[in-house]
């Protein structure tokens, strides 16, 4: 067992918490078992080391320290002290796992003729970010793409904020905006702006060809050049007195509107 909360180990594993460390090492944390349990079944190959107090090893043993165990992971067991000094949540949950960066490029996502994306530019709140990852994958979306200009994805506010969904599709980041918009159009992806301005409401949005939605910044929307790079406008009705919708709110809405136009058609 490991008891030293001042130990190297348990700084650098706390280390990923800041992201020139993530930047440098290739590495971020996952804590909590949701997460933690989803890495394992999803991204087993990916998963660095595995921590766990006593009490989470009993309460996980059979979705998470077993599996681990049987995938060939290295399992550490630490006291309370230590699991706490890794952690970078307020109130740790006894598990946690480092785990290697994603290396999917947009390239590898557009080559398998994705139909439904979401690109989000200068989107800065973590939780909003995770939010939309989360929504994404529950609409069945191909890749979730991000630009550089908006908050990292593997930092532990994001990576917690997904509830696991980050392993279970694709999550590009880093992105420059003008050369992924480029990119999108000449794989013949549609690009759709979610922006209050636009004179096409999401429930008469052609959803069925393959497309991309375009998210932009929590208070100021899409900057002007992007949305006029975007094929289409699409705005979300608002028919009571509430002034606008979140980003998180208005992403979970439009992926569903894309979700529910691929049942139609396969129905028909």
């Amino acid at each position: 067992m490991l008891t030293n909360p001042r130990s190297d180990r348990v700084r650098s594993v706390h280390g990923l918490g800041r992201r020139p460390v993530r930047e440098r090492t290739g590495r971020f944390l996952v804590e909590g078992p949701q997460g933690v349990r989803e890495a394992v079944r999803y991204a087993a190959d990916r998963v660095v080391d595995l921590y766990v107090t006593s009490t989470a090893a009993q309460r996980y043993a059979l979705d998470i320290v077993q599996p681990a165990t049987a995938a060939g992971l290295w399992v550490h067991e630490v006291s309370d002290e230590v699991l706490a000094a890794m952690s970078d949540a307020d109130a740790p949950q006894g598990i946690l796992a480092v785990v290697t960066q994603s290396q999917t490029t947009l390239e590898e996502v557009l080559a398998k003729a994705p139909r439904r994306l979401i690109l989000l530019t200068h989107v800065r709140d973590p939780g909003n970010a995770g939010t939309v990852i989360r929504g994404a994958d529950a609409a069945g979306f191909d890749a979730v793409l991000v630009s550089d200009s908006s908050v990292d994805v593997n930092s532990p506010k994001v990576i917690r904020s997904t509830a696991g969904s980050t392993f279970h599709l694709p999550v590009v980041s880093g992105l420059d905006i003008d050369a992924t918009m480029a990119h999108l159009a000449s794989y013949g992806i549609w690009t759709v702006a979610a922006d209050g301005s636009g004179e096409t409401l999401l429930a008469d949005a052609d959803l069925e060809r393959p497309h991309c939605w375009v998210m932009g910044n929590e208070a100021w929307g899409l900057p002007e050049a992007v949305q006029a790079a975007c094929d289409e406008v699409v705005r979300i009705p608002i028919y009571g007195k509430a002034e606008s919708l979140n980003l998180a709110m208005a992403a979970t809405l439009c992926v569903y509107a894309s979700a529910g136009a691929r049942l139609g058609r396969r129905s028909t």
